[in-house]
């Protein structure tokens, strides 16, 4: 997946992982090529309108639900054709790359064999520990807080020890909101930025009618 050399370099895309609260990264994810498509899905959260109020039709109870479907190439070549920079490709394909972005939906073990412990001395967890922050960085301007929802891996092609050297991750991710976050947290934070800057894009258009073919309101 070559450019052309007077081509600007792109910035990559990717997942920075925070810890609970929001405070500090534990590690990044940058993709490896940036998708070359990603699909939005944004439903509207309107009221319930089968309570016969006639105003309820132009109501909105909160933001719309907001989907993402992006589909990320992991794929080890470029690393093969230099194996002494490399030993960890070579060994492994690209085991690790899948591994980062499995354990992003998966609790860390060190926590499972807790609450096992907790649960074998009669101790009852009423809550699960707090998962960690996901944000899904599309460039400066959108840095969202998110939820990985589907998670599909499409190995393609392996080394003579069967190691993946080529794979296709089709993620689903959900946009968190406000209405899912605690608010003054960092990811609530987040979604008002994202929120704001769309309000702002929007608002550049104006009120003119005239490129409608109109010459005034209906």
């Amino acid at each position: 997946m070559t450019t052309f050399p007077g081509s600007p370099r792109t910035v990559r895309g990717g997942f920075v992982v925070m810890d609970a609260d929001g405070r500090a990264a534990v590690r990044t994810i940058p993709f490896q090529y940036n998708p070359e498509t990603l699909t939005r899905t944004l439903t509207p959260r309107g009221a319930d309108a089968g309570t016969g109020d006639r105003l309820e039709a132009l109501r909105l109870v909160g933001p719309p639900v907001e989907t993402i479907k992006l589909e990320v190439v992991l794929d080890a070549t470029d690393r093969l054709e230099k194996p002494d920079r490399n030993p960890d490709t070579v060994a492994e394909g690209i085991g690790a790359d899948l591994a980062e972005l499995e354990t992003m939906i998966s609790p860390a073990t060190a926590d499972l064999v807790a609450a096992e412990a907790l649960a074998r001395r009669g101790t009852l967890e009423v809550l699960p520990l707090p998962s960690p922050l996901l944000l899904l960085v599309l460039g400066a301007d959108r840095t969202l807080p998110v939820r990985i929802t589907d998670f599909t891996v499409t190995e393609e092609a392996f080394d003579t020890r069967l190691h993946p050297i080529l794979a296709r991750v089709g993620l689903g991710v959900r946009v968190l909101s406000f209405d899912d976050l605690p608010m003054g947290s960092k990811g609530a934070e987040l979604f008002l930025t994202a929120a704001r800057r769309r309000e702002r894009l929007a608002g550049r258009r104006g009120a003119d009618v005239s490129g409608l073919g109109l010459s005034r309101l209906p």
